[in-house]
């Protein structure tokens, strides 16, 4: 990133647009949060797993006898998962197990991605013609409580069978923009790309960025949310930390005005919803396709009453 701020800045917007359009998904890299940082977040985290998480997974495994499955899995996932929420309140607090240098630092680590998030917003902005913070105050609700933000720190223990069990099935994102700090020796996240299924690599110290169904939503499908899903491995122990800046609860999400064609300037090629009541239908249908959700908000779209959103 650093080189928006050089003679390279045009290039480089140029291919994160690119990126949005065509693929969903990029990599950042000199993105301002120090290598320094991002090495004790992932020692620490794979240290917490190892003392707090690791024997929980073992024990949920024999619990379902999952060693011994011998035909495919398709209701569950293989990764161990805790979930910090920093916005619009905190409860790293409630963790129980977690250490208070662990705790701190994770602190730490969601307000510098919580800055990342927003200055991605308005370069997403930049590249679509919105003026500047558009899409933050769209993540807006109109009670003020600001945007959700959140953490699920996840691990993906060695799997004796991962041709018959993913790690995470293949789903896209419900929310804003995603955040992801991956481990950089042990690999299994994949994106759909024109029917392939393609591997992200892992690159040592970048964020992984990735957008979900909102932004899909906002641009009018300019920018879309692509379906991924993580391939078990069986050596090594996958570390993936994903922070999600979504809408708040009550905001209003609908296509930008000015990204509606002109021949749909009246009507919504995507549904107007409040953002709450698109995760309750979500929460039960993650892992099938995205479009029977816009389809399903779409026909409750008369209820739904438009909050203030900056113009553009």
């Amino acid at each position: 990133m650093e080189k928006l701020n050089g003679e390279d800045r045009q290039a480089t917007m140029d291919k994160i647009h690119d990126a949005c359009e065509n693929w969903g998904f990029f990599e950042l890299v000199n993105h301002g949060i120090s290598p320094e940082l991002l090495d004790r977040v992932e020692r620490m985290t794979k240290e917490h797993y190892k003392n707090c998480m690791e024997d929980r997974f073992k024990e949920m495994v024999a619990a379902k006898a999952l060693e011994g499955v011998t035909t495919e899995v398709n209701n569950l996932d293989w990764e161990s998962t805790f979930f910090l929420r920093h916005l619009p309140t905190s409860n790293i607090s409630e963790i129980t197990d977690l250490e208070d240098e662990y705790r701190d630092l994770m602190k730490d680590f969601a307000g510098k991605l919580e800055k990342l998030a927003e200055e991605l917003l308005d370069l997403l902005c930049e590249n679509l013609g919105l003026e500047k913070g558009y899409l933050k105050r769209a993540f807006y609700g109109s009670k003020s409580n600001g945007p959700n933000f959140g953490t699920k720190v996840s691990n993906y223990p060695p799997c004796p069978t991962p041709d018959l069990i993913k790690g995470l099935r293949a789903h896209t994102d419900a929310g804003g923009i995603i955040l992801l700090f991956q481990d950089d020796k042990v690999s299994g996240l994949q994106l759909l790309k024109d029917g392939q299924w393609i591997d992200v690599p892992p690159m040592r110290h970048s964020i992984v960025i990735n957008l979900g169904d909102q932004i899909e939503v906002i641009t009018n499908g300019k920018y879309k949310s692509v379906l991924h899903r993580v391939i078990a491995q069986t050596d090594g122990t996958r570390m993936s930390i994903a922070s999600f800046y979504n809408p708040g609860d009550d905001a209003v999400i609908y296509p930008a005005k000015i990204l509606m064609k002109e021949q749909t300037k009246n009507e919504h090629s995507y549904p107007k919803f409040v953002f709450d009541d698109y995760m309750k239908l979500y929460a039960g249908l993650k892992f099938q396709a995205k479009e029977p959700r816009f389809e399903a908000m779409k026909a409750a779209e008369a209820n739904v009453i438009a909050g203030p959103v900056a113009t553009a």
